[in-house]
């Protein structure tokens, strides 16, 4: 009793000291048996959409940088090497962030976290936009541009933490895999509603103001739909409710750790989240590496016009949401909640398209350049999205946006680096051959990371059926 009254006062000490709004919110009672059989799919669902529709807010505001780029650049002179400094300035301050903010998140409302991060960020979408009155240079934009990239390092690790404490393991291939649609949804949208908005206004700085003001009211929707966790709404935890243990066992003790001995404990230190941080880095390589370089590859190489080349980059998005959801489903049913299996498998089909897309003569027909990218990004988004859900899977739960964030660190911050920088010095001084064989290396690396990592998940999983026997 001494021992439970202690772990209440600290609950209450560490409430006091934050806030209870954003504090992680106290269990309430257990409801009844009927209460819980028609309130748990309901609140599913409810929290579901919530996270979908505010991640997917986060990606109108993102980085609209680079859609009004050639307004910049005829109006006030910037510089492709300017523009490229101030999406790098984005780019490195969310991979910080989406670790640095996880740790707070760990202890955290999501239902508030997540919406408190897109406000912010559409706060400084909308001081970019009226920098002109401050005038407009690259400096600005890039400082400007780091706060954005902090404030949305928020909505990453605040869904992760939801998705854990409402999914169960053998469910969460499939619902990640939805969940990340998110992505490709914002990040359409985005184009739209910018272009839209400077039609509207005749104004440049419409296509950062209009989607703030849109995210404001989005965040406002995210706050209603989203519940932290099902003890706090009287609900059974999600092992329990769905009979499916988690692969790490999360106990009251650690979850009252620190922070420095929660990260150290369970991130820096932990073999298999390092393992899967370096695994990130490639497949992130990969990722970026195809995308950011085809439309150039596309003119220069196989002959293709500059909006033949541009459709290049459009193929391989979209051709990531099937891809994305077969993996989910493939790592659910057919290795049943083992997502290494799947990653390299899907890896291993990535190989073989970006061999497709290289060694092809210059004057073959460019559908088939076109073939090669829908393989390559249909097949790459899988394992981009079954990381991330690793890191969930295989961390406690208390830990688990901090690890999510450590991967994803790790990812931006190394493999994008290595796609921006490490593909075009490689290009410039050695040749497109030569930078498609860095690329093919990165696949086998890849693997090799998630081969080990698929080491530590057997046994996780085998642990985790020995507690439940």
């Amino acid at each position: 009793m001494t021992h439970d009254n202690s772990r209440n006062e600290a609950r209450v000490v560490e409430e006091r000291r934050r806030g209870r709004w954003l504090a992680i919110p106290s269990p309430r009672p257990l409801l009844e048996p009927d209460a819980v059989r028609h309130r748990y799919p309901r609140l599913r669902t409810q929290v579901f959409l919530g996270i979908f529709i505010g991640y997917a807010a986060y990606y109108l505001i993102r980085n609209n940088v680079p859609l009004v780029a050639a307004i910049l650049e005829t109006e006030y002179g910037f510089s492709a090497f300017g523009l490229g400094v101030i999406t790098n300035a984005a780019l490195l301050s969310y991979g910080f962030s989406k670790f640095l903010t996880a740790i707070v998140s760990d202890r955290s409302n999501a239902r508030w976290f997540l919406p408190i991060g897109l406000v912010l960020s559409a706060i400084a979408n909308i001081v970019l936009a009226f920098s002109s009155l401050l005038g407009v240079t690259v400096a600005l934009f890039a400082v400007i541009m780091i706060f954005n990239g902090l404030f949305q390092g928020m909505g990453w690790p605040a869904s992760g933490r939801v998705v854990v404490h409402w999914f169960s393991t053998n469910e969460r291939g499939s619902k990640m895999a939805i969940w990340n649609l998110a992505h490709n949804v914002g990040g359409a949208l985005a184009g739209i509603l910018a272009a839209a908005s400077i039609s509207v206004f005749g104004q440049w700085q419409a296509a950062f103001w209009v989607p703030a003001m849109v995210c404001v009211v989005l965040a406002v929707v995210a706050y209603l739909l989203i519940r932290d966790n099902p003890p706090s709404q009287g609900l059974p935890p999600i092992a329990e409710y769905r009979n499916n243990p988690d692969k790490v066992e999360s106990t009251e003790e650690e979850s009252e750790e620190s922070a420095w001995v929660r990260v150290r404990k369970h991130v820096l230190t932990n073999r298999t989240m390092i393992n899967l941080a370096l695994a990130n880095v490639f497949v992130y390589t990969l990722r970026y590496g195809v995308l950011v370089w085809a439309p150039i590859y596309l003119v220069q190489v196989r002959g293709a016009g500059l909006g033949e080349g541009i459709a290049g980059f459009s193929v391989f998005e979209l051709a990531g949401i099937p891809g994305t959801l077969l993996c989910g489903w493939v790592s659910d049913r057919m290795f049943k909640g083992r997502r290494s299996p799947a990653g390299v498998v899907f890896l291993v089909g990535v190989a073989l398209a970006i061999l497709l897309y290289w060694l092809p003569a210059e004057d073959e027909p460019l559908w088939l350049a076109y073939t090669a990218l829908v393989l390559i990004g249909g097949l790459i988004y899988g394992p981009v999205m079954l990381i991330g859900l690793q890191a969930l899977d295989l961390s406690p739960q208390h830990v688990a946006g901090t690890a999510a964030g450590f991967t994803g660190l790790f990812g931006y911050a190394l493999g994008a680096t290595l796609a921006s920088s490490g593909v075009g010095f490689i290009v410039q001084r050695f040749g497109w051959d030569q930078a498609f064989v860095f690329i093919l290396a990165c696949v086998g690396l890849g693997i090799l990371f998630l081969l080990l990592v698929n080491v530590d998940e057997k046994r996780m999983v085998r642990r985790a059926a020995e507690r439940d026997a």
